[in-house]
């Protein structure tokens, strides 16, 4: 197969299409320049798409001995996850960026980019794996469930899944990865991972937020409607959020509050007590489903953040709309995030949420 290798100038990437070219495919190197500011440097683990990702992954190439080109992808990246990371924190909702750049980015801008050039797939370093199942391929968890990220790639979509290689899903861990690399002589084995945002340099999110959407001074209330403390823009809060509040008048029982609740018609952030937070309802939209059939799904389990623990549940599908029932409720669960569905190690399908809440006794008793 004519196989386009996205290489990001990190170890992962870097071996996956080593692995590819040892598969027997005809394998082209593409670096996504995706950074409109790329004269900058990384800050240890911070940052993407510097001059030295560019140049580690030109060596890469080079080592392989595979054609290696440079895809200016900036203005696609801006125009939908960064613009999606920023209306989403306006709306009062908490955005998955890598999930967004796996949807439009390395899954559409990319893949479908190389389908036109005639490329049959392409492959990339994500940890997850695909399997041929009965009704087509499917996708599962990787081997190290330490790296896992099938998470943020069950967006992608059954037609894109057709197309994808993922070389390191079956490896061990990602020592074994670094090893590898060493190995072949790659110069990335001991590069550090990048991680956070990649857009957000150096870790300041709110400064981010507060740079493109400026400040909006409003009130921190507690749930009676007390004010106590301010903000510069509810944009910057998320729901569960603990620190970095600015709460000037403490609670009466001196016990932390969170952020339970984001208004952003009003500007205004609700905090509150620790109990609060809990859910074991979730409503979700915008759904992707790489089952093969949809209805009610019980004995599954599901994940509402890229590295949280997976929660039984019972989920029920229908139209392009999600709702989870959890056995065990979970804290912090903001709009916007994604949950992800798996029977298993298989990813059934994600949405993104809408509504997380209690359900109510009766009907919790009625259930049982």
């Amino acid at each position: 197969m004519k196989v386009l290798a996205a290489l990001s100038g990190g170890v992962d990437s870097a071996v996956a299409a080593a692995r590819a070219v040892d598969a027997g495919h005809e394998v082209v190197g593409v670096h996504m320049a995706l950074s409109r500011s790329r004269a900058q440097h990384r800050n240890g683990s911070r940052g993407c798409c510097s001059i030295e990702d560019a140049s580690d992954a030109r060596r890469a190439a080079d080592v392989l001995g595979i054609p290696y080109y440079v895809w200016d992808l900036s203005e696609e990246f801006e125009e939908t996850v960064v613009a999606d990371f920023l209306s989403e924190y306006e709306a009062g909702r908490t955005p998955n960026p890598c999930v967004r750049c796996n949807e439009h980015i390395k899954f559409a801008a990319l893949l479908d980019r190389g389908l036109a050039l005639g490329f049959d797939a392409v492959a990339t370093g994500h940890y997850a794996r695909i399997v041929d199942g009965p009704h087509g391929r499917e996708l599962h968890r990787a081997m190290d469930a330490l790296k896992d990220q099938s998470y943020v790639l069950a967006v992608m979509g059954r037609e894109r899944l057709e197309r994808s290689i993922f070389p390191l899903g079956d490896v061990e861990s990602k020592d074994a990865v670094r090893a590898e690399a060493a190995a072949r002589g790659l110069s990335v084995s001991a590069k550090p991972d990048s991680y956070d945002i990649c857009f957000v340099a150096d870790g300041d999110t709110r400064g981010f937020l507060s740079s493109r959407l400026g400040e909006r001074p409003g009130e921190i209330v507690d749930t009676s409607g007390a004010v106590v403390g301010t903000h510069q823009g509810a944009y910057g809060f998320t729901v569960g959020q603990r620190r970095g509040l600015g709460i000037q008048v403490p609670a009466e029982d001196g016990a932390p509050r969170y952020v339970v609740e984001t208004d952003p018609a009003a500007n205004r952030v609700v905090v509150g007590p620790a109990t609060l937070l809990s859910v074991d309802e979730i409503t979700g939209g915008d759904l992707v489903w790489l089952a093969e059939e949809s209805g009610t799904f019980a004995d599954v389990t599901v994940q509402v953040r890229a590295h949280g623990d997976p929660v039984p549940a019972t989920v029920e599908v229908e139209g392009g709309s999600l709702l989870a029932r959890l056995e065990s409720p979970l804290r912090g669960i903001a709009a916007g995030q994604s949950i992800v569905v798996y029977d298993g190690t298989r990813v059934l399908g994600q949405a993104s949420i809408e509504k997380a809440g209690r359900r109510r006794a009766d009907t919790r008793a009625a259930a049982c």
